[in-house]
């Protein structure tokens, strides 16, 4: 079943991607974290099912390593937990660890569901004709990272089909000069790509006039609904975070403002704002339980 939320109009997906990302990256509080990688878990997993789950499982140790690390390079704090290495380790730089350990798990998942939902033409369609070299940029520096990954595994693999791959005694100076050639075998490939992708498009007069699309994208009324939606609730967000409801430092002691009934109503617009994708998917669901129960 196709996701609902990637059927809406692309302005409505690369506006929520904005407020989602934006608030993640800007609001340390910890329980507002707290609700935005819980929601991106759960839209993430919608999306890729089961291959969701293996990047969600890999995030944990990622988390737990950023979080117990920081203190050993961030001493500051009052709370001294024990001396390592001669450094104070203290409980403030601890917490502050797993709250930028929280931010760079939340962005993940969120740039994930982001290069699920907003693809290359709905990209293009929205900013083509605006700045068309900027938007061809912009999309060939969002599918880089897949694409690499891609390749270096295809090189990986040619390396090994022709006897030059890595064996199960290999020393670390062996697997040092393996990647060293796979990297330089990768970075040829990405060079040579991206100019021959540009001498393509400028070829084709990509720039040269009003850009046309091949998919056309209408605004429905859901669309109308969110557009609307979106900016209420993030203008709520940001009313309630002005009112210092999600004031938080952490170094060199916790100050974090406590979720009251008063600036509960900022927390609740957070909440409603990113799980409207998982609301649409599950009323499509649900509508869609309902259709078959009466066949």
């Amino acid at each position: 079943m196709k996701d609902a939320f990637s059927k809406c109009h692309p302005a409505v997906n690369f506006l929520f991607f904005v407020g989602a990302i934006a608030f993640g990256v800007l609001i340390q509080h910890p329980v507002y974290l707290a609700v935005g990688i819980l929601c991106g878990c759960v839209y993430y997993l919608l999306l890729n099912e089961r291959k969701g789950g293996k990047l969600l499982l890999a995030l944990l140790p990622l988390f737990l390593f950023l979080t117990f690390i920081n203190p050993l390079f961030n001493t500051r704090g009052d709370t001294v937990l024990f001396l390592l290495f001669g450094k104070p380790y203290t409980l403030e730089a601890l917490i502050y660890g797993a709250v930028v350990a929280g931010i760079f798990v939340d962005m993940i998942l969120w740039f994930g569901c982001y290069n699920k939902v907003l693809t290359s033409d709905k990209f293009t369609s929205l900013f083509g004709s605006l700045i068309p070299s900027i938007s061809l940029l912009l999309v060939m520096v969002f599918r880089m990272v897949p694409n690499l990954m891609r390749k270096a595994s295809q090189i990986s693999g040619a390396r090994k089909s022709v006897g030059k791959g890595l064996g199960e005694a290999a020393d670390n100076k062996e697997k040092l000069r393996s990647g060293a050639a796979v990297l330089d075998a990768l970075t040829t490939w990405a060079l040579e790509g991206s100019v021959i992708t540009g001498d393509s498009m400028r070829a084709r007069g990509y720039g040269c006039a009003r850009r046309s699309s091949f998919m056309i994208y209408r605004i429905g009324s859901l669309d109308i609904t969110l557009l609307v939606l979106l900016p209420v609730l993030a203008a709520l967000v940001i009313l309630f975070s002005c009112l210092g409801s999600t004031a938080a430092e952490f170094t060199p002691q916790l100050s974090i403002a406590p979720v009251t009934a008063g600036n509960l109503w900022g927390l609740l617009a957070y909440t409603v704002y990113l799980l409207i994708p998982t609301i649409l998917r599950g009323k499509e669901a649900l509508q869609w339980h309902i259709s078959i129960s009466r066949i």
